[in-house]
């Protein structure tokens, strides 16, 4: 395994595609036309400079996703994160604000440690509270689509359903 001798300080970085994304276009249809079978058997990432290093195939996939996502026209944005992290990292990472952040600490929705003045929060933490209101959210969706089909509101018409909240608005208003 070869690698550069640079050495890079960690930065976020919000990459945006070009005008032209024809090459990350090749670049995947290249993947997709060899069945993501590589004539190495490791996949490898090799720099204009012909330095190359071997890459672990969860960082591959990163990189395709990051690829597809640019292909699609969407911002991509590489942000390195500590083990634990300040209240502003944190509020940022889960894009609420620093206060509502330090609300949920203190409510003990979310563990934290403050091993001085400041509040520290680990990243398996937040990650796993993101999972529990992903999951959370998902079955107040389906709760509500099983609502919805059950009173039989997908059968009615848009102009019903704008007349009927009108009528409602009217009633509490009176």
């Amino acid at each position: 395994m070869t690698s550069s001798n640079r050495t890079e300080p960690l930065h976020d970085e919000t990459y945006l595609p070009d005008e032209d994304t024809g090459e990350i276009i090749n670049f995947l249809a290249a993947l997709r036309d060899r069945g993501r079978q590589t004539a190495d058997p490791r996949p490898r990432l090799t720099g204009p400079d012909g330095h190359s290093v071997e890459l672990p195939e969860p960082m591959f996939d990163v990189l395709v996703q990051v690829a597809a996502a640019m292909k699609a026209g969407l911002a991509v944005t590489v942000a390195p994160h500590h083990l634990t992290m300040s209240t502003q990292e944190a509020a940022d990472l889960l894009r609420i604000s620093r206060t509502t952040l330090v609300r949920l600490l203190e409510s003990g929705v979310i563990p934290f440690e403050k091993p001085s003045r400041h509040r520290k929060v680990r990243l398996d933490d937040l990650l796993e509270y993101r999972r529990r209101q992903r999951h959370a959210a998902a079955l107040a969706f389906a709760d509500m689509v099983a609502d919805t089909e059950r009173l039989g509101l997908y059968d009615v018409s848009p102009g019903e359903t704008r007349a009927a909240l009108k009528a409602a608005r009217k009633k509490t208003e009176g």
